[in-house]
């Protein structure tokens, strides 16, 4: 089983020595993603719902580069830097994963910038 990194054009220029995700076998991985476009600007300054889909698209588009959809997703993490934003990233999540929402954590921790409120990694199993 050999192990693919996921490297994609349009996406944001990574903020340390990462890719933004791999595919070893019929597991694909993400890193943690945020609502940084491609520019490297934060998109939805101070609202967690706009970083939230902003995120699941970015990871939409990691996981499409590794062979994956959201279909596919059976484990994600969520970092949050404030446990107050928890419903409002749900109701955004939720649109996301609108049934047979995959396995999930949620933890509050720093992130990288201090305008990002929350980001997010996945893990996707797909059939060769």
């Amino acid at each position: 089983m050999g192990r693919t990194l996921i490297r994609m054009e349009s996406s944001s220029k990574a903020v340390g020595p990462y890719s933004p995700g791999a595919r070893a076998g019929a597991l694909v991985y993400s890193s943690g993603q945020t609502s940084l476009d491609p520019a490297g600007n934060v998109v939805g300054i101070e609202d967690v719902g706009t970083q939230t889909v902003e995120t699941l698209k970015n990871l939409t588009a990691v996981l499409a580069a590794g062979g994956a959809t959201l279909d596919d997703v059976v484990k994600t993490t969520v970092y949050l830097t404030d446990l107050r934003h928890y419903d409002a990233m749900n109701e955004a999540y939720a649109k996301f994963f609108p049934k047979e929402p995959p396995a999930r954590s949620t933890v509050l921790a720093p992130l990288a910038l201090p305008e990002l409120l929350v980001e997010i990694e996945a893990i996707a199993v797909v059939e060769d």
